[in-house]
């Protein structure tokens, strides 16, 4: 069965952000006040196995071996099929 995989990486609560922080910046020189933004990286593959849990035991592995950073990131997983 091919399963569709998402991954959304963002920084933990506390990371400085320079990205948002340009983003704030960069709208504010537009005209536009924004507060609190946020960016996400968001990955999508899909997979071949035989159940969504081994497919979610494997991303996750992913993810903490090469995705992300789990010092410094968060992630979601969405499996759909």
């Amino acid at each position: 069965m091919i399963f569709n995989v998402e991954v959304k990486i963002s920084l933990k609560k506390g990371m400085l952000n320079p990205e948002s922080s340009t983003i704030e910046l960069a709208l504010d020189l537009l005209g536009y006040k924004v507060k609190n933004t946020d960016t996400i990286d968001i990955i999508t593959f899909q997979m071949e196995e035989n159940n969504e849990s081994k497919v979610l035991e494997e991303v996750d592995d992913m993810c903490q071996r090469l995705l992300c950073n789990p010092v410094i990131h968060d992630y979601e997983i969405v499996i759909t099929n």
